[in-house]
């Protein structure tokens, strides 16, 4: 008679998926589509999501890189990672209607920069060179702003007066290598200045603090997000570094069986841009995989909100635009 095995276990971590930036910038597409009718453009990917954007195209949203591509007078997003000043010149320039989805966090950064580009200071930006978010950043001051995103750039770093130089990081980096590259800065530069509070996003340190919770009791640890999402990136390195096996997946169908040989305890998280309706098609992927003992495992409550911009807030309580 044969003997039945236990379930093979799945934990899912929480907090994971949409952090209120993302809600919010999502949430403005959405409110500005049904109030003022498509086409609403919108520069660049809203938020670092594959499945989020193409939703939103099927609702009429145009994604373009550039504000030249968006015809004069027309309404524009920005995205929730935020742009340079002479993207905001370029929108007056063509009267463009623009709505801002930035992060308030990020918007905290970009404040950030202007201040101490004002006090004389050389402006040292941790992050990757080529994320929107630190284009937008260093827009802000770009004649002052050293962009680095590892520790050995440290020592390679020159500047006008050492005794005036300042850090910002990227929000959706990795705690643990923001804190050395943070680390060598002080120790190069002494008497550096930094924000008063930490850049990295609470949703960013929630999410890799759940990982590093239950790296150890997996075998596999699976990350729902894009690949050009910065912070899913982040938290596949994050489990990594701890010698946990993971893999960073855009839905069920880019997870390979083999990933799962001999694999009894499989944790799944989401990346902040990432929906949990992807999620949900994971867990039942997993489910007739045989993982059905699931565990949701709360490493710390969040209960984020941002309010919406004055555009959007003036025209909810107006009439729906109709759909032909």
């Amino acid at each position: 008679m044969a003997v039945q095995s236990d379930p093979k276990t799945l934990l899912l971590l929480k907090p994971r998926g949409f952090c209120a930036g993302v809600v919010r910038a999502i949430d403005i597409v959405r409110i500005a589509l049904e109030k003022f009718g498509a086409p609403i453009y919108v520069r660049k990917e809203i938020v670092h999501n594959r499945f989020v954007v193409q939703e939103l195209q099927a609702k009429g949203a145009i994604f373009v890189d550039e504000i030249e591509e968006v015809p004069e007078g027309e309404r524009v997003i920005y995205s929730a990672h935020g742009v340079a000043p002479e993207v905001r010149e370029a929108s007056q320039r063509r009267r463009l209607r623009v709505i801002d989805a930035t992060c308030p966090l990020v918007t905290k950064v970009h404040f950030e920069a202007a201040k101490f580009a004002l006090k004389g200071y050389t402006l040292i930006l941790i992050g990757h060179a080529d994320h929107d978010e630190v284009i937008g950043t260093r827009g802000e001051a770009p004649a002052v702003t050293r962009v680095i995103g590892h520790v050995e750039e440290v020592d390679e770093l020159v500047v006008e007066d050492p005794d005036k130089v300042a850090f910002l990081t990227q929000t959706t980096l990795s705690l643990d290598e923001t804190k050395d590259i943070v680390e060598a800065l002080k120790r190069r530069f002494p008497n550096i200045c930094g924000p008063h509070a930490q850049d990295i996003c609470y949703a960013t340190e929630n999410r890799q603090t759940a990982v590093k919770e239950v790296a150890n009791e997996c075998d596999l640890l699976l990350v729902v997000g894009s690949r050009n999402s910065s912070n899913s990136n982040r938290l596949v390195e994050v489990a990594r570094n701890l010698g946990t096996e993971s893999h960073l997946i855009d839905d069920y169908k880019a997870i390979d069986s083999r990933w799962l040989d001999s694999v009894k305890t499989v944790a799944l998280t989401a990346g902040a841009s990432a929906p949990e309706c992807l999620v949900e098609e994971v867990v039942k992927f997993l489910a007739d995989a045989g993982y059905t003992n699931i565990r949701e495992i709360e490493v710390v409550p969040e209960n984020v909100r941002f309010g919406l911009p004055p555009e959007i807030v003036q025209v909810q309580k107006a009439p729906t635009v109709e759909s032909a």
